[in-house]
């Protein structure tokens, strides 16, 4: 039976004093009952002696310590989980929010999960298709990879996620795909965004979506990614499903952590984060992979918008140390009207070449990528040259690479929200675009391929 207090020492902001406590433990929930019968719940964040330092996931108003009973509950926060939780909407705390009813858990599970065992990890390798060309080409996600994208202020993240989300698949097998959108400290219209997206091309079916919004409280945006990834590995674990973890955005999940220790009073890290932001996202990031010899994996795309555009804020900066490469968004490809605005050259994916080549992709996709970098990164130069020196200053063969640059960005980047390219369809755009170059240009793919792809008009 659950001991009742009536000891509270004091309530300040979202935290709360209780003392005289017994048997409570760090991370155990707790339930404040006001006068009125209304019942508030609460996390313990810290044990000093008989003292309790507590967090609220509502907001104080209207709590009296005189009159007001805290109840601990001798369990941490959990998540129901069942395959029922498929196509159905979410809060940031596990409640549907969908007006359908309440899930029927075929286990309880604490959410905050422990990091995957480097030992029992299988390596990641088999290709993911999301139907970019931007990232399927040349920035290829991997199955059991950590691949974050690395946005900005008033870029259109959001559509890519949700096209991400809409038109990733494992190609070439029959096992079963689910994703796991949360979302974290969002407006209410981008919320709807995404739900109405995943509803009107039928994605939902095999989606669970965790929606916190930005008037939701700190607490609650720290408990999100972890209700997710907790359905995730139910799904990927126990019923054998290719889990995609999408979640959105990082950067408001890692501004609630600073204004939970900043209210806890913590010494303050670089930039007001606290010192354990490194260890907390990487017991977020470290929970997706592949384990030996079961047959789920857990994939997962963070998005983070980078504060000023500053790639060296402690945010993406420490999520590129935990991750596996960046995709990186560009204002001035958005300015000219690119959808999606990715910038392939500072992108990364450092599995890439685990997942392509024969029986994966295409036996010539490590080639013409390779090539396809080398020359749009060529042509970027040639046109910065024209900028300067004008056009009359460079040789033919620098206005070709110019021309490449143009056209690589109007075909093969921008291909909008709405398109669905299949790996061979991105591959042949490639080709398509090398074609405007001379084959002896051409010094990174084999002559077996150049034969079998680039005469063929």
């Amino acid at each position: 039976m659950a001991r009742e207090y009536r000891t509270i020492q004091e309530v300040a902001g979202p935290l709360m004093m209780v003392r005289g406590v017994e048997g409570v433990a760090y991370d155990e929930l707790g339930e404040i009952e006001l006068e009125s019968g209304e019942k508030r719940r609460c996390r313990v964040l810290e044990i000093n002696g008989g003292n309790a330092l507590v967090q609220l996931f509502e907001n104080s108003t209207g709590i009296n310590v005189e009159t007001s009973k805290v109840r601990f509950l001798g369990r941490s926060m959990e998540l129901g989980v069942s395959e029922d939780m498929l196509s159905r909407v979410f809060d940031g705390l596990g409640r549907p929010i969908d007006d359908g009813p309440e899930i029927l858990p075929e286990e309880r599970r604490d959410i905050n999960g422990l990091p995957m065992n480097p030992a029992a990890r299988a390596y990641p390798e088999e290709f993911i298709q999301t139907g970019v060309s931007a990232i399927d080409g040349l920035n290829t996600l991997v199955r059991g990879q950590k691949l974050p994208i690395f946005s900005a202020s008033g870029l259109p993240h959001a559509q890519l996620a949700a096209q991400i989300a809409r038109q990733a698949k494992v190609v070439g097998t029959k096992e079963p795909f689910a994703v796991v959108f949360a979302a974290m400290g969002i407006t209410f219209e981008e919320s709807n965004y995404f739900i109405e997206s995943f509803r009107e091309t039928g994605a939902i079916d095999r989606a669970v979506l965790f929606m916190n919004l930005a008037n939701d409280p700190a607490v609650e945006r720290i408990a999100t990614p972890r209700m997710a990834l907790t359905a995730a590995e139910y799904l990927a674990f126990e019923k054998g499903m290719h889990v995609l973890v999408i979640m959105t955005d990082i950067t408001n999940y890692a501004e609630a952590l600073r204004e939970i220790s900043a209210a806890r009073k913590e010494v303050p890290g670089r930039r007001g984060y606290p010192g354990y932001m490194y260890t907390d996202l990487a017991s977020l990031y470290e929970r997706a992979g592949r384990q030996i010899g079961r047959k789920g994996s857990i994939t997962m795309i963070p998005i983070l918008t980078m504060p000023e555009d500053d790639k060296t804020h402690p945010i993406p900066d420490l999520t590129g140390y935990i991750t596996e490469g960046q995709i990186i968004l560009s204002r001035d490809l958005y300015r000219k009207g690119l959808e999606p605005p990715i910038d392939v050259l500072p992108s990364l994916s450092r599995l890439k070449d685990k997942g392509i080549g024969e029986g994966k992709t295409r036996a010539d996709h490590a080639n013409t990528m390779n090539q396809l970098f080398a020359a749009y990164a060529r042509g970027k130069d040639a046109k910065e040259l024209m900028v300067i020196l004008g056009e009359a200053a460079l040789t033919d063969i620098d206005k070709l690479y110019a021309k490449f640059s143009d056209e690589f960005e109007e075909k093969y980047i921008n291909q909008g929200y709405r398109t669905d390219r299949s790996i061979q369809e991105t591959l042949d755009i490639g080709w398509e675009l090398l074609r405007i170059l001379p084959r002896s240009e051409l010094k990174r793919i084999k002559d077996e391929y150049l034969d079998a792809y680039y005469e063929k008009k």
